[in-house]
């Protein structure tokens, strides 16, 4: 379990302390893990499996903005209040998965000062890498629309 990303960073300690939260659970291909706007009150690892991340597109289906595997942190808001989810999240493959109790984890950190920096500090590093490979997502989508637009003065 240490070879997960989130995990590997943080003090030996706090990465057992971390785990007594944990608890395995699998989805089924096609399942819904979490929807966008809903309460974010846990959070998981993956362990084998992918995940799909979406957002919801005014009357359409939610559209797939990143896909997520084996160690990947799948849930970020049940860390920023007001613990809301900011993005959807459905089963690509089945999966397994460590699931965390967010308001226990939140706790934990609370307690243990360097122990919540470690972990705010990973996953800041995971919001940030989705948001520039959304970024370079959206750039590749409007490429050829860009260079047709006009240059300003």
């Amino acid at each position: 379990m240490t070879s997960t990303p989130l995990l590997r960073v943080l003090p030996a300690d706090g990465r057992e302390r971390l785990m007594e939260f944990a608890h395995e659970v699998s989805f089924p291909e096609g399942a819904r893990i979490f929807e966008e706007r809903r309460l974010a009150d846990r959070f998981w690892i993956i362990r084998t499996g992918s995940v799909n991340l979406d957002i919801q597109v005014p009357g359409g289906r939610p559209a797939v903005v990143d896909m997520l595997g084996h160690g990947d942190l799948v849930g970020w808001s049940w860390l920023v209040p007001p613990y809301t989810w900011h993005m959807g999240a459905e089963a690509f493959t089945p999966v397994r998965a460590y699931e965390f109790d967010a308001t226990a984890v939140r706790a934990l950190c609370d307690a243990d000062p360097a122990l919540g920096l470690a972990v705010t500090r990973r996953v800041l590093d995971v919001v940030a890498r989705r948001l520039q490979a959304t970024r370079l997502r959206l750039a590749d989508m409007s490429g050829p629309a860009r260079s047709a637009m006009p240059s300003p003065p």
